[in-house]
């Protein structure tokens, strides 16, 4: 305990520091060193890697790397897998192309797994042609792909929209002898639903899809599994899958049996049809899955909310909360539908379930107080009740309040009747200055970090 409290110490000053001065390249006095440094050896480095890994902080890795080659420790093939796999969670394209050309400059060379993460990276920075490229690298390798490298750039082709390669790739798979597993449904829907422009008959294409989806054969590699398992890399994870945030989490908010339920429902939850999610739901409920999960639940939800009939999402909200333990996603999902057209009475049910949030000790992340924050802040009429309520719960919890986000709500406050000398008013503006200055000194020492690299 003492040695990971160590750790996430100087994580915390050191992730300050590099804000201001960037990464560090110099050495120190041996004394001095020693004092403060986190790990002296490949299994020290590699547990803090984990650490970081369990605390999505993937942010830090490409420093701890830094700080291994400052210390002479090489890296081997586990530690630059659990590094690529940290960068493929965060979305870090650029850090995981990085890691890749480390690799060969240490004279390793990345196996399949490995060019399976960088296969999913690209699918979830939507960068389909890189996908295409790291493909091709494999095969000049001689690195043979297997089930889950199609399945990764699948869901590469989806996330782009673009169908004519998805089914390039299923052709592919079936010419290799392999069949079409939940994973690779789940990715054909996805790619019906971001095709641009959409096809009048998506909806029902998607539900042709679930109902092909009941003979889907089994193509996943054991080996490659337990391994994707021992670093803390879910399916999910590794196909981009909508579920992929709610699948370690308890109250069985994800059945896993439902995977190409949860792409559909997904899928027409975002298209706002709600025709297609009742037939949708009927067809799971004459099926042998049974009932809809939670995620399921907020899917159908979201679809009500966002078409405008609060009646429908309010009871489907209750329906969530009596099918398990409720999960803070749940009142999340509901109060931003809610909020959809600023209604009065969308208005009103959203500050209800803010108020039931907090008398259940229930804390809004980062990420979920930004969102309703800037989609609260847009309330051109009422009382602004709802945005002040979300600011006041960021701030009592102390999270992280983005620019954007207060931007929006000091617009929204000055668009209003206030006095110059408000309380409330004061601290917002004061964080909005302070965030801006933080922001202006970042881009410009960006902005010079660059220009000298460039002169270099």
């Amino acid at each position: 305990m003492k040695l990971l409290q160590t750790i996430f110490r100087e994580h915390r000053r050191r992730s300050v520091m590099l804000a201001g001065i960037g990464r560090r390249y110099f050495n120190t006095a041996t004394e001095e060193y020693s004092k403060r440094n986190y790990a002296v050896n490949e299994f020290e480095y590699t547990t803090v890697l984990t650490s970081l890994h369990a605390q999505r902080r993937y942010y830090l890795v490409r420093d701890v790397y830094d700080d291994m080659m400052l210390d002479g420790v090489k890296p081997e093939l586990d530690t630059f897998h659990s590094l690529v796999a940290s960068t493929m969670k965060g979305a870090r394209l650029q850090d995981a192309f990085y890691f890749r050309d480390e690799m060969r400059a240490l004279g390793l060379v990345p196996d399949v797994a490995l060019y399976n993460y960088l296969i999913s990276t690209c699918a979830k920075c939507n960068e389909s042609n890189q996908a295409t490229l790291i493909l091709e690298e494999m095969k000049h390798s001689g690195v043979k792909p297997t089930g889950q490298t199609f399945i990764c750039l699948l869901s590469a082709y989806a996330a782009a929209g673009r169908l004519e390669r998805v089914y390039a790739v299923v052709r592919d798979m079936t010419a290799a002898g392999l069949g079409l597993n939940k994973f690779c449904y789940a990715a054909l829907i996805t790619a019906h639903r971001n095709k641009i422009p959409l096809a009048d008959d998506t909806s029902a294409k998607i539900i042709g899809l679930v109902e092909q989806s009941t003979g889907w054969s089994d193509i996943e590699n054991s080996k490659d599994n337990a391994e994707n398992a021992v670093i803390g890399v879910s399916e999910e994870e590794l196909y981009s899958l909508p579920t992929a945030e709610y699948v370690h989490r308890r109250f069985g908010i994800v059945n896993r049996n439902l995977t190409v339920y949860h792409a559909a429902f997904h899928a027409l939850a975002d298209l706002k049809d709600v025709e297609a999610i009742d037939t949708l739901l009927e067809m799971l409920r004459r099926s042998n899955d049974g009932q809809p999960d939670i995620f399921i639940g907020m899917q159908v939800m979201r679809c009500y909310l966002h078409s405008g009939d609060l009646d429908r999402g309010f009871n489907t909200f209750v329906e969530c909360m009596r099918s398990g333990a409720p999960v803070v996603e749940v009142f999340v999902t509901f109060i931003e539908g809610a909020m959809v057209g600023y209604t009065p009475k969308g208005m009103q049910l959203a500050e209800e379930k803010l108020k039931e949030m907090a008398s259940r000790n229930f804390f809004l992340s980062s990420k979920m107080g930004n969102d309703l924050l800037i989609l609260a802040s847009g309330e051109k009429t009422g009382g602004f009740t709802v945005a002040n309520l979300i600011w006041d719960m960021m701030q009592s919890s102390k999270s992280a309040i983005s620019l954007p986000a207060v931007e929006a709500y000091h617009q929204g406050l000055k668009d209003r009747e206030i006095p110059h000398d408000d309380p409330r008013l004061s601290l917002v503006s004061k964080t909005l200055d302070d965030l801006r200055k933080k922001s202006g000194f970042l881009s410009n020492w960006t902005n010079a970090t660059q220009k000298d690299s460039s002169v270099q």
